[in-house]
């Protein structure tokens, strides 16, 4: 899934919600099909009151904004070989009825360690306790027995997303689906195969199946809705964080933990609703494009929202791997990327180079270098790992073989709960800073990173 930000200048004051999503359709309608599958740049300060005419700035976007294919002629070997061996794995677990945990056997084994402890302190009354445990046993043991000959028959039949996961039955869709959760855990089968019966237990207990005949009222039909295809089939979401710049209507979906758990329920219907459009066909459109208009959207300081926002997006991203083909925020306060936590930023215009992407795969290292050709300037960069847990160091380099590297900061892990970067330095030579991100693990990690040069009127 890739990132993909647009930079307009935008500032639709005190309009209608009514209003905003349809400024929203149209320029997306506009934008979107000409240039948001060419470019990733990013919104820092809206000035004006109509949308830029203004050229955007363009970054290079990463390698992994391709999207895979779904035949298996296109699959490498690994990755057909990986896919037969999850659908081996997969097919067992459902033939032998293991596919989900038995909680039964838990809750017996817990009663079980009861009945000693009450024995241990009443030995005088084993017997009858021992009587009563059996018949107890032997009761649970008929309502287990008869809940598992009803999931037998479950199993055999089970699906995700409309399509039957048992290998055999719709072979061609089974395989799309089962490529979103090799895909989504690097054809590591094992792991894949976890993700897959964790999602198939998260679907089960929350009753995700049913989530699409629930009526969450009119509170939540501005916030996120469908409309349209994009140029290549994908099906468009919107999300509109702006709706939450109102207080009341805020606290009437975050207020509480109930609301906000009310409010994922609808965004798991949402994604629900997306996905029926889809078509799990090889060569078929299997994924959605999400439109996310940030305008007006309440700032980090909102606990609430950060909290029911992260709640969201860690379960879609369990529990609905490779669905987005692609994500584009417009009217972006530059906090959202988390290179900084300031709504005002006025050490970026948007004049200034917007956000760049960058993938380490997982063993590797990258660096980034930020030119200093001139002396009597200050360079000034943002970096953010989405996730961290990499090693990281900022060195000066000058272009003179015969002068020595400057360290700006020494390598150090930076561990998860790890802060945006901000920095600057002020060469006396020119040359270049360079960024150095060792990735030690074995999952690809996405770096967010943008730089300038101040001109300083004296050192």
């Amino acid at each position: 899934m890739t990132v993909e930000v647009k930079a307009e200048e935008t500032q639709m004051a005190e309009i209608a919600v009514s209003e905003k999503e349809e400024a929203v359709k149209a320029f997306v309608a506009a934008k979107v099909e000409e240039e948001a599958e060419k470019v990733i740049t990013t919104a820092a300060d809206r000035d004006t009151e109509t949308y830029s005419t203004d050229e955007p700035k363009k970054v290079e976007k990463s390698s992994s904004f391709k999207e895979e294919s779904n035949f298996i002629s296109d699959l490498k070997e690994n990755e057909r070989k990986a896919l037969s061996d999850l659908k081996a794995k997969l097919e067992q677990a459902i033939l032998s009825i293991n596919l989900f945990p038995k909680q039964e056997k838990k809750e017996e084994e817990k009663k079980e360690a009861k009945t000693e402890e009450e024995s241990d302190k009443a030995i005088e009354n084993e017997a009858e306790k021992t009587e009563e445990t059996q018949k107890k046993c032997e009761s649970e043991e008929k309502i287990v027995n008869a809940e598992l000959g009803s999931e037998e028959n479950v199993d055999n039949e089970i699906s995700i997303w409309g399509v039957p996961l048992l290998p055999g039955k719709c072979a061609e869709a089974t395989d799309v689906v089962l490529l979103k959760f090799l895909r989504a855990r690097e054809f590591k089968v094992d792991e894949a195969f976890e993700m897959l019966k964790n999602t198939l237990q998260w679907r089960k207990e929350h009753r995700i199946d049913s989530v699409t005949e629930e009526e969450f009222g009119v509170e939540f039909q501005s916030a996120g809705y469908l409309n349209g295809l994009d140029r290549e089939g994908h099906p468009v979401c919107y999300n509109i964080f702006g709706v939450f710049d109102n207080e009341e209507t805020y606290q009437k979906t975050f207020g509480t933990k109930e609301k906000r758990e009310h409010f994922l329920r609808w965004r798991f219907q949402l994604m629900e609703k997306g996905i029926q459009k889809l078509d799990f066909k090889p060569g078929g459109v299997s994924s959605l494009l999400q439109i996310n208009d940030l305008q007006n959207a309440p700032g980090a300081s909102k606990k609430e929202l950060r909290l029911a926002t992260k709640q969201a997006v860690s379960l879609l991203q369990d529990n609905y791997p490779e669905f987005v083909a692609k994500n584009i925020f417009i009217n972006v306060p530059f906090w959202y990327y988390a290179i900084n936590a300031r709504e005002k930023d006025f050490e970026f215009s948007q004049e200034d180079d917007g956000v760049s992407e960058l993938i380490v795969k997982g063993g590797s290292t990258e660096i980034i270098e930020i030119p200093a050709p001139e002396v009597g300037s200050a360079l000034v960069w943002d970096l953010s790992v989405l996730g961290w847990e990499v090693n990281y160091k900022e060195e000066f380099v000058p272009f003179d073989e015969g002068s020595y590297t400057i360290i700006v900061r020494k390598a150090k892990k930076m561990s998860l709960n790890t802060e945006p970067i901000r920095n600057t330095f002020k060469p006396r030579e020119p040359g270049k800073v360079v960024l150095t991100i060792e990735n030690m693990s074995s999952k690809k990690k996405r770096v967010l990173y943008r730089h300038k040069s101040n001109k300083c009127s004296s050192f």
